[in-house]
């Protein structure tokens, strides 16, 4: 009889946790799975054809990321959200789009503009195609090449987190649009790569705010009308 290879189990175990993990983060970032959502263990172990052993490795992995929340009851939900903290987390990302954008306005390089405008072409087609999941990662590819630009690892790497951990209220943002935003929401795209490729650094810093403060206003008048009842906030 031949025993079985603790090295491989573990490997496998190790790739289904992973697995589970990058499809349930994507779920919880762009909604499919609603803030304050129970989370089914068995259910899940059922849908990716596992054990519960990689599914607790997932959630565990989730939880360190603040997405999802375990009970006093040891039952887990998907992470509310907490709007109580909005302002701060403006207030960051506000201060690092600034930060990076001016940077990146003085330091960029042709390469740089190259392929900002072809991601920006690509978020483009996706408002026009209305692929709202698209939209939200062509954005967030937008701003991060931009950050990258800035040459500064420190504030690209802190940017990528708050623009990571943003993604549940861009896709609120996007959903008070109907999922289809407005022709101006996309030139302010390009009204910030105009000022960069210029090198004009005062107006992409200018930009980079007014940018912030459109999505914080649309985001808290949407939160005030009753599209929200059943989304579960903190």
């Amino acid at each position: 009889m031949s025993k079985a290879n603790p090295v491989k189990e573990k490997r496998t175990r190790g790739e289904g946790a992973n697995r589970i993990f990058n499809v349930l983060r994507e779920e919880i970032l762009s909604l499919h799975l609603s803030p304050g959502q129970p989370v089914d263990e068995v259910g899940l172990a059922e849908r990716f054809g596992v054990s519960r052993s990689p599914v607790r490795e997932a959630l565990v992995r989730l939880a360190s990321q603040g997405l999802v929340n375990t009970l006093p009851n040891k039952s887990t939900i998907i992470a509310p959200l907490n709007i109580e903290e909005f302002p701060q987390y403006i207030d960051a990302i506000d201060l690092l789009q600034r930060a990076t954008h001016r940077l990146a306005a003085k330091l960029r390089t042709e390469q740089d503009l190259v392929a900002i405008d072809l991601c920006q072409e690509q978020f483009t087609q996706a408002v026009r195609d209305g692929d709202v999941l698209a939209m939200i990662e062509r954005n967030q590819a937008f701003h991060m090449l931009i950050a990258n630009a800035s040459r500064n690892s420190y504030l690209a790497k802190s940017y990528s987190t708050l623009l990571d951990e943003g993604r549940r209220i861009l896709r609120l943002y996007f959903r008070s649009y109907n999922d289809t935003l407005p022709p101006e929401l996309v030139v302010e795209h390009n009204h910030i790569i105009d000022a960069i490729r210029a090198q004009d650094v005062d107006l992409a810093e200018r930009l980079a705010h007014e940018h912030t403060i459109e999505v914080k206003t649309r985001f808290l008048a949407y939160l005030s009308t009753s599209h929200t009842s059943s989304i579960s906030v903190s």
